[in-house]
């Protein structure tokens, strides 16, 4: 999308008028990328980037590791900028420094001073004051460009460090180079270590050019400076460029980057930013974040919930990021050659999609992909195309890629409720038929379905056991990270046999719908009715005897990152056939509702790694259905009365040190949190031939859902929340199109033609309604 189809849009978006002040706000405006940053992951914070870009450029004030790294709020220092803050990828760290040149003394040397005071940041935009050299940086991107732009003070010695060679975020540089083109470019890369999740060593380039020439070049390795004529490259090596500035006159740095190669990088530079105007990029940047919040527009409610809300939808559209470069090039690691490839293009002659990067699609049936068909189909196509593509290129369609590589993070098969679920929303523009062969082939002994968290190699013998007994028992666990949770992995699996079903049924494919829905009802051979719990089978087929439901371990035996007590709640497909094991659905409602009242202290989720000793838990993705099951056995009530509190008490945070609960997997808890303010979900992952919407009450007054006439005849969805209060959560009737709507489910096909929901609110349930 141009520019000024991007203007055109906006323009005609209806804002939202803050009471008591003189202009309007749009929904970008509400924005706040501080939220929570207190403890942040690698990829967790960005600020100077559009929505899923290649680039990501920020502030660093922890440059170590996976977890509490990148910017932490209460951190004092700015160790770099980098462009790269995705899913076990980063790169290019720069910093602008005044007076003696000591990059190659290190980042714990050269690290800037710097005060939340006087910062700036906001969607597509980050200015701090770098206090140790009285320099203003600001930043900004187009897709795949970061651009800087720098106030140094009137002085001979000013200075852009690139310290390539540096370990950034999840591992080492295994080795770097960067060469002077011109008096005003340089060139670069960067070779990223493989990780225990990435497995192969990875590269990303760049190109960087300056408005101005630079008075000098050099370099330094191993912590010492060099004689360096254009050129650095080896082992941990690091350049600088040197400028004569005046304080009147910014010096403006524009980054290509690529996965491809330097040609890549600079195609990328001349293709997104031929011209030097920063400002015109910020509010380029500010406009197409804004087309794509005002997808959704809210009315009433307080500015805290307006706050949240649109950061929750702006983080939904963070995480999951484009490889590609601009002319379709991308780099393939899935053989053992690493080769660079292109998409296919589309009638115009422009690449038909992007290639993305994303974390594991785990718990993404509970959050993303419920939303963005609503927000943002056009991506989540571009995302099931990417998965097709690497089927073709590596023979196995992937749950978690990171620059071109197959990471087998989690466990499961966790991109069948995915695929499915887009297909079953009508978005339809990828090869669904030879995707649906990679997800059949994912299932089978050598597919990925049977690869153990991070392992390199599939487990046979699980997939044997599985296809014989209908579950797996610890005898046979995965090999690798969360491997020896085979309790949920059967879960996992019965719920994805059900999600292949559902896909090849709606494709006419009868065959393959009838072998896979046998499969759906395995979870049956892993829920225990005497203990009313799910449990761990041994390899004889016994329930283990020392198993306790809630385990205070972070993972023991037989579940992925939670406790049974949760666990016993993931039948996504089959609510009601899980009642029947627990005693009847009201025997099931009872023993959740308990847990839910048990978890009122805790705010639903607990801190850390304790997930193993949660009732409930909404800061994992394992539990985060389970105020919905309700819903699904004929307590919509119930549903109505704790989504709401845990909207409010775990999700409800504004501030650096609340608000999404320490682990935010791009932008999946922000998807559920929105979901939750709105009211709207799918507990099944809208995967079903006819998908419905689980019904709550919206925290608005009103609001307008922006459908895609690219994907939905129908122009708009208008949610109205009549007698809106606090207390009034529950729902008294409601009216669909002015006829009344005696369910609390919505199908997804009515809901895309259009049309306005009425809700009906009071402080007390009405148990006639919706059952």
């Amino acid at each position: 999308m141009n520019i000024k189809t991007i203007l055109q849009i906006a323009a005609a978006v209806t804002v939202l008028v803050v009471p008591g002040s003189l202009h309007a706000k749009s929904p970008v405006d509400w924005v706040d990328p501080l939220i929570d940053t207190h403890e942040s992951r690698w990829f967790y914070f960005n600020s100077a980037c559009r929505p899923f870009g290649l680039v990501n450029l920020s502030p660093d004030t922890q440059t170590k590791g996976s977890w509490k790294s990148g910017y932490l709020y209460g951190d004092s220092s700015i160790r770099c900028f980098s462009h790269i803050h995705a899913w076990q990828l980063s790169g290019i760290p720069v910093l602008p420094t005044v007076g003696e040149m000591n990059g190659h003394q290190g980042m714990d040397a050269y690290q800037s001073e710097f005060s939340h005071d006087d910062e700036v940041v906001r969607p597509g935009y980050h200015k701090v004051h770098l206090k140790t050299y009285g320099v203003t940086a600001e930043l900004t991107s187009t897709t795949r460009v970061g651009f800087h732009r720098y106030r140094y003070p009137t002085t001979d010695d000013a200075y852009v460090l690139f310290d390539v060679g540096a370990m950034l975020g999840h591992g080492p540089t295994l080795t770097a180079e960067v060469t002077r083109v011109n008096e005003r470019e340089l060139a670069g890369m960067t070779l990223m270590k493989a990780t225990n999740r990435r497995k192969r060593d990875t590269p990303v380039f760049f190109v960087a050019r300056f408005n101005q020439d630079m008075t000098s070049f050099g370099g330094w390795r191993e912590g010492q400076v060099e004689e360096v004529v254009d050129s650095i490259a080896g082992k941990d090596v690091g350049a600088f460029v040197r400028f004569e500035t005046d304080a009147t006159e910014p010096v403006l740095m524009k980054v290509g980057v690529s996965y491809t190669s330097i040609e890549g990088a600079r195609k990328n530079l001349d293709a997104e930013l031929d011209h030097w105007d920063f400002d015109r990029v910020v509010e380029e940047s500010n406009e197409c974040w804004n087309e794509r919040l005002s997808r959704i527009v809210v009315e009433g409610g307080y500015d805290e919930q307006k706050t949240k809300f649109y950061t929750d939808l702006w983080r939904s559209m963070l995480g999951r990021r484009i490889i590609s470069d601009a002319d379709g090039s991308y780099a393939d690691m899935t053989t053992d050659e690493r080769r660079v490839l292109r998409v296919p293009l589309d009638d115009d002659g422009q690449p038909a999609f992007a290639m993305h990067n994303f974390d594991a699609w785990w718990g993404s049936h509970w959050s993303l992909d419920i939303l963005w068909p609503l927000v943002c189909p056009d991506v989540y196509s571009d995302i099931c195309n990417t998965s097709v593509q690497m089927y073709k290129n590596g023979g196995l369609i992937p749950r978690g890629p990171s620059g071109g590589n197959y990471t087998f993070v989690m466990i499961g098969d966790t991109a069948a409720p995915a695929i499915a679920s887009a297909y079953a929303k009508g978005i339809r523009d990828f090869d669904y038929e030879l995707a649906l062969e990679g997800l059949v082939k994912n299932t089978g002994p050598t597919g990925g379905r049977y690869y153990g968290g991070y392992a390199k190699k599939p487990t046979p013998s699980a997939y044997e056991e599985y296809q014989e007994k209908g579950y797996v028992s610890r005898a046979n666990a995965l090999s690798g990270g969360h491997g020896r949770a085979v309790t949920s992995l059967t879960l996992y699996n019965a719920y994805h046999d059900w999600c292949i079903a559902q896909m090849a049924k709606a494709i006419g494919r009868d065959d393959l719908h009838d072998r896979f829905i046998q499969g759906a009802t395995n979870y049956r051979h892993v829920i225990w009715p005497e203990k009313q719990s799910a449990w761990v089978r041994e390899g004889d087929g016994s329930w283990k005897s020392d198993f306790k439901p809630r385990e205070m371990r972070f993972e023991q035996d037989g579940f992925c990152e939670t406790s049974a007590a949760v666990t016993t709640f993931y039948v996504p497909h089959d609510p009601m056939g899980l009642a029947e094991l627990l005693g009847g659905a009201d025997a099931a409602a009872k023993k959740l509702n308990e847990q839910f009242e048990a978890s009122v202290e805790e705010r639903f989720h607990l801190p850390g790694r304790s997930h193993g000793n949660a009732l409930v838990d909404y800061a994992n993705q394992d539990g985060t259905g389970m105020a919905h099951y309700f819903n699904r056995i004929g307590y919509p009530w119930l549903s109505q009365k704790w989504v709401r509190a845990v909207q409010r008490e775990t999700f409800g945070g504004t501030d650096p040190y609340s608000g999404y609960n320490g682990d935010e997997d791009q932008g999946q808890m922000g998807a559920l949190s929105a979901l939750l303010t709105l009211g709207l979900f799918q507990f099944d992952g809208g995967s079903g031939i006819d998908p419905k919407y689980d019904i709550t009450a919206t925290v608005f007054d009103k609001v307008t859902l922006r459908l895609s006439d690219e994907y939905y005849d129908g122009k708009s969805v208008t949610i109205i929340a009549n007698n809106q209060a606090p207390e009034n959560v529950y729902i008294q009737s409601a009216k669909w199109n002015g006829e009344p709507l005696q369910t609390c489910f919505l199908p997804h096909a009515d809901l895309v033609q259009g049309g306005v929901l009425e809700l009906e609110l009071g402080p007390e349930p009405n148990k006639s309604w919706g059952n």
